[in-house]
């Protein structure tokens, strides 16, 4: 992170949302899921400052009862942004059941078992589908921002078609500390920004579920350089194991 030029970048990527919307949606909204963590807390700043609060809304997801949903809370009041409380609690517990019933009860059924990757998978999933009923039912339509960074991107720490997904990225170039500095950059209260960053889901901090810091995986990203092999060895397997997350899906072309 040596160098790294937090005002500029800042400035650079306000000019890009712009230059995005004036392109993909003009009159749309931007529409971002508000975990009152550090990465929907910056992205939420930065679309106010590149839209105005006026085109942007936030929307709280918890899942029955989300015990810092007052962090959510926060980041919507500390920007001034309209927002919505979702509760996703209900349509998660419906498609475990679907899928529980299924796997019991299917007349032609495979080996099928709900297990722990399933349960934290769906959740994800169901709140993105919340945010595209969001921004179409938003009157000019809405854009659903990705709130995902590059290190998370990096080891595969994300679920496919869940917080990967968006229709735009306006922080996925940006490891986890670049990110924090762009938070503290823009003012934002560091309860949000630096708080310890976690699922919500798991009772575990991301880097205890990780294995390893953010900081050291934001040094080996940048330098190549990781202290412990064990480490490094696993970001490497993490990192080739979950590519497939960052590709566009691969389509068959045929002849012409």
């Amino acid at each position: 992170m040596q160098g790294f030029d937090a005002r500029k970048e800042k400035e650079n990527i306000i000019k890009w949302i712009r230059d995005w919307f004036s392109e993909n949606g003009p009159r749309a909204t931007a529409v971002v899921g508000l975990s009152g963590g550090k990465d929907s807390t910056v992205v939420a700043a930065l679309l106010k400052e590149a839209l105005g609060p006026e085109r942007v809304v936030g929307v709280l997801m918890p899942q029955g009862i989300q015990p810092d949903i007052d962090d959510s809370k926060l980041v919507v009041d500390f920007l001034g942004i309209p927002a919505i409380i979702v509760n996703v609690g209900a349509g998660v517990a419906a498609v475990l059941e679907s899928v529980e019933n299924a796997c019991a009860y299917g007349a032609y059924k495979p080996d099928l078992s709900i297990n722990k990757e399933t349960e934290v998978n769906i959740p994800p999933r169901i709140r993105m589908s919340m945010l595209y009923a969001v921004a179409s039912a938003l009157p000019m339509g809405g854009r659903v921002a990705n709130t995902c960074n590059r290190s998370e991107d990096y080891v595969g720490y994300s679920t496919k078609y869940g917080d990967a997904a968006g229709d735009f990225s306006p922080i996925s170039d940006f490891t986890v500390q670049e990110v924090l500095a762009i938070g503290d950059e823009l003012g934002l209260p560091k309860s949000l920004v630096h708080k310890t960053p976690s699922d919500g889901l798991s009772g575990m901090s991301d880097e205890d579920k990780l294995g390893f810091t953010y900081k050291m995986l934001d040094e080996y990203i940048e330098t190549g350089v990781c202290p412990d092999e064990k480490i490094k060895e696993k970001i490497d397997r993490l990192h080739a194991q979950n590519l497939h997350k960052l590709r566009v899906i691969p389509a068959y072309k045929r002849e012409r």
